[in-house]
């Protein structure tokens, strides 16, 4: 098979042709900074895993090239395409993609995007999900980094194999490592995931040659479900990841489903392969500085202005949408006014909780100022709902009225007004209403620990799970309102009991609380948020464990599969269960939190917020 090369002196580039895959990256006199121990085609790769509509052919599927192309070449730029072009007698997903490289002068790293195309008449097919994968070189990078604080020397595949397996596969508790330093700790991908929001630019480090290796998406437009989706960012491998799509701590609802005949184009990146070096090996870690730079330059070029493919729009065919938002809760004393900081973004027409599932189209997210103000810059033209949540508010905003953008418009939306799930007067809460349960007590490890997390994200420890019968060997938690501490008190997820036998109880939490006079006629609102749900049910009963019925159930619901994978949420569900007064009395009261499915480890809920409402005359 041929090969394609691109150098601009400073970085080069070694690329099948027609597969479009990475055979090589050189860079500061390293001659390659993949695994070249791998087959060459499985070093660096676009790939995705699919089904088709019937079940009966899916598969995670490399996306190779059946024709190369050369775009553009000049002296300042060259950019190439590996285009695949589906066949109704191939086993592969119904998709033609074209997949791109570009290399810029000057530039220490390459860009690489997608252009994904279904043409109508198509057979459906389900769309797992989608990946840039690079496979780096074991004998240079050891030392992976995330964050200003998730940061560390990774174990080796070879540590993993001697390891101990434990309640999955991804999970392994590493013995006799070659670096003696990580004995007993615990490797787990999972770990180290991150919000699409917070993943700019994630990479690895060679402590012995000072070079770094750093994928930076200067925009999270083209990913799924909104800035909280969580991701995978790298693992032992060492394996850096570019994660456009998938079902990770979300669940089915996240597979992209496409029917018989539906056409769809959708544009993944540019992201930006970006490398450096330091000539102090000893400074080697530095390097994160400068990929975090490096990363800002990136974001305020966005969008880019020289991909060559006309379905990726430049600045000059976008639009941008302003506006000012607020809070108005008419029982708040304190918190109305500017929607201080909250997020704002516009998404495909839908419902107030479509963002965080919808997978086909685009999405636009900011930040408010301290005044509710917004801007909103590099939107495609299209009509949107524009999305709205507020860190301590429940509940979320969806303005009503389509937002139309056009190529060059600057749209001014009218003062915006969020009033958020209100019925009555608050009686009692639990948590903060911020879409995940970091808040709550997490509590420490005493076995199979990662080190990374002892001071900080402490719910990314493994086996969390089982520290829940450690801390209530008999008796479920109780929260008494006014003397207890969610912080101290309210374990962060409420999970199943393991028993000596092997198999889960389920479990019931206690919320004691005291009414001086109860309304007998009027009704009260149990507000029940849940940052994560997996394969979970909530019941909820008043004054009676034994009630044969409960006075309300979530139903069965969720495949986050946070618990598992150390996610303090997944998606946001939001129950709201009217209770009569009748249930209640003066004086001393108990709510009953059931969950009864316990058919595994890992089913349960994580609650982002609890509260109850009073009857609404109580209020006047």
């Amino acid at each position: 098979m041929f090969q394609v090369e691109m150098n601009n002196g400073i970085v080069k580039i070694t690329v099948s042709r027609p597969y479009g895959n990475l055979r090589g990256i050189k860079y500061h006199g390293v001659e390659n900074l993949l695994d070249d121990g791998l087959d060459r085609d499985d070093r660096g790769y676009w790939d995705c895993s699919w089904e088709d509509v019937n079940g009966s052919n899916g598969k995670q599927s490399m996306i190779l090239g059946d024709r190369f192309q050369v775009i553009m070449q000049t002296n300042n730029q060259v950019e190439v395409s590996f285009k695949t072009t589906w066949k109704s007698s191939d086993p592969l997903p119904a998709l033609n993609v074209d997949k791109r490289y570009v290399m810029l002068s000057g530039s220490s790293g390459f860009y690489t995007y997608a252009i994904y195309e279904r043409l109508k008449g198509w057979p459906g097919m389900f769309l797992w999900e989608t990946r840039i994968v690079f496979k780096l070189s074991q004998k240079w990078f050891q030392y992976m980094a995330i964050s200003d604080t998730r940061q560390r020397i990774m174990p080796t595949i070879a540590d993993r194999e001697r390891g101990q397996s434990l309640a999955y596969p991804e999970a392994v508790l590493l013995k006799n490592p070659m670096n003696s330093e990580l004995e007993g700790e615990v490797d787990d991908k999972y770990q180290y995931s991150s919000e699409s929001k917070n993943d700019r630019v994630h990479g690895w480090i060679s402590l012995n040659s000072g070079i770094g290796f750093w994928i930076i998406t200067p925009s999270y437009e083209f990913r799924t479900a909104g800035p909280l989706k969580q991701d995978l960012t790298g693992h032992v491998g060492p394996i850096c990841l570019s994660m456009l799509m998938s079902a990770h701590y979300t669940g089915v609802p996240l597979n992209v489903t496409f029917e018989n005949g539906e056409p769809w184009k959708k544009v993944f990146g540019p992201v930006f392969i970006h490398l450096n070096s330091v000539s102090d090996k000893t400074k080697a870690t530095s390097l994160w500085g400068d990929a975090k730079q490096q990363t800002w330059k990136e974001i305020i070029s966005w969008p880019y202005s020289f991909p060559h493919s006309p379905d990726f729009l430049k600045s000059d065919q976008r639009g941008s949408v302003i506006g000012q938002l607020s809070v108005q809760d008419q029982y708040l004393k304190v918190g109305n006014g500017p929607a201080r900081f909250a997020h704002v973004g516009l998404a495909a027409p839908g419902d107030a909780r479509s963002w965080e599932y919808q997978t086909k189209g685009y999405q636009f997210w900011t930040r408010t100022d301290e005044h509710g103000n917004f801007y909103i810059k590099a939107v495609l033209p299209g009509a949107y709902n524009l999305h709205a949540w507020v860190s301590g508010v429940m509940g979320n905003y969806m303005y009503e009225a389509t937002v139309t953008v056009t190529p060059g418009s600057v749209t001014k939306l009218p003062p915006l007004v969020f009033k958020p799930p209100r019925d009555g007067p608050t009686l009692w809460e639990i948590g903060i209403p911020n879409r995940h349960a970091a808040e709550f007590y997490v509590p420490n490890v005493t076995k199979n620990i990662n080190t990374l997390y002892l001071e900080q994200d402490k719910f990314r420890q493994y086996g969390l799970w089982e520290r829940y019968a450690e801390l209530y060997p008999e008796n479920d938690l109780v929260f008494t309102v006014g003397t207890s501490d969610y912080a101290k008190d309210w374990f962060f997820a409420h999970v199943l009991r393991r028993l000596p036998d092997g198999q889960f109880k389920a479990t019931t939490w206690q919320i004691v609380f005291d009414l001086p006079k109860v309304d007998k006629v009027g009704t009260y609102k149990l507000r029940l948020v849940l940052a994560a749900a997996h394969m979970a049910e909530v019941q909820v009963r008043v004054n009676r464990r034994d009630a044969i019925r409960p006075a309300f159930t979530t139903g069965l619901t969720g495949r986050d599969n946070a618990i598992a994978r150390h996610g303090i949420h997944g998606v946001q569900r939001s129950f709201t269960a009217a209770l009569p007064g009748s249930l209640f009395v003066n004086g001393r009261n108990t709510i009953f939190l059931h969950q009864p499915r316990n058919q595994e480890a890992f089913q349960g809920v994580m609650y982002d917020y609890i509260r109850l409402e009073g009857p609404p005359q109580s209020t006047h």
